[in-house]
């Protein structure tokens, strides 16, 4: 089923970091989102970007990405057939900054738009039903919340963040509010957290444009301010828009978790149940 126009989600790659922990066949020169770790034939960016397929869902993918990698993402999207537009970041400043020029640059063209911000080093073993995930969580997001899609745990994982699932809200059956998110457990805290029905934090939010910035300038004035000076300046290179250097390095470095989702009242959950994970260690690729 189609969503109309001005209800399409906004997607968010998020294509920044150099997966060091799987060294050598992720390094700095070839992160392992640019590697066909698991398909033989497809990198994890192009899986992620060949997940939002579906125009009647998704509008056209941003991506974001340092400018060393910009050549290696153009080449594999137009490997895949995929169109997007490519912003690039002069140096790394964790992820609220980069949520803050994706939020930015979807607002401008429309300040309610829904956006989804997504890694593109995850896998996810069934497409449909992560589509199905992100079109609930958008009903949510559309109501005001900042969703965030919670894994249904399948081992006392102490690599991932957990989230306690608070009450039923009103904006789309099956979301919840986020009653609190928990750090990185030991292996006894992980049983414990799953015995009480905690999820796994993905990392993929979804939320609208307004509510993202205005949480942004309420908790984070200086990451919002310094991404807008950025974005502002921006300047377009072949088919990239390559941010302004200067006011981009003014941001603080942090993480989106600790600028915004820890501190807000709006966080929400839809917890999920598909195959997922963030293939960050070689015990994870093999599994």
């Amino acid at each position: 089923m189609s969503e109309s126009a001005d209800a399409l989600i906004h997607p968010i790659i998020l294509c920044g970091g150099s997966g060091t922990r799987l060294w050598p066949a992720s390094r700095e020169s070839m992160p392992k989102q640019f590697t066909p770790l698991v398909d033989p034939k497809t990198s994890t960016f192009q899986a992620t970007a060949q997940r939002l397929g579906d125009t009647g869902v998704f509008a056209r993918p941003t991506v974001l990405t340092s400018s060393d990698a910009r050549f290696i993402v153009a080449e594999q999207l137009q490997q895949a057939g995929i169109q997007a537009d490519i912003i690039l970041e002069p140096e790394r400043r964790d992820s609220a900054a980069a949520v803050a020029v994706a939020t930015l640059h979807a607002a401008r063209r429309d300040p309610e738009s829904v956006v989804l911000i997504m890694a593109a080093d995850h896998v996810i073993g069934d497409t449909p039903a992560f589509v199905a995930a992100a079109r609930a969580a958008a009903a949510g997001a559309r109501a005001g919340a900042i969703m965030t899609l919670g894994i249904t745990p399948t081992a006392p994982a102490t690599g991932y963040g957990y989230i306690r699932v608070g009450a039923a809200l009103s904006g789309g059956a099956g979301n919840h509010a986020v009653e609190r998110f928990v750090e990185k457990p030991d292996h006894d805290g992980a049983l414990r957290l799953i015995d009480e029905g905690a999820l796994w934090n993905s990392g993929y939010f979804l939320f609208r444009a307004d509510v993202m910035l205005a949480e942004l300038e309420a908790h984070a004035p200086e990451i919002l301010a310094a991404t807008r000076a950025a974005l502002d300046a921006a300047v377009t290179d072949l088919d990239f828009v390559r941010l302004d250097a200067d006011a981009f390095g003014r941001a603080p470095k942090t993480s989106i978790d600790y600028a915004v989702m820890e501190r807000t009242r709006h966080a929400g959950v839809r917890p999920v149940s598909f195959p997922w994970s963030d293939v960050g260690t070689w015990d994870a690729v093999w599994a």
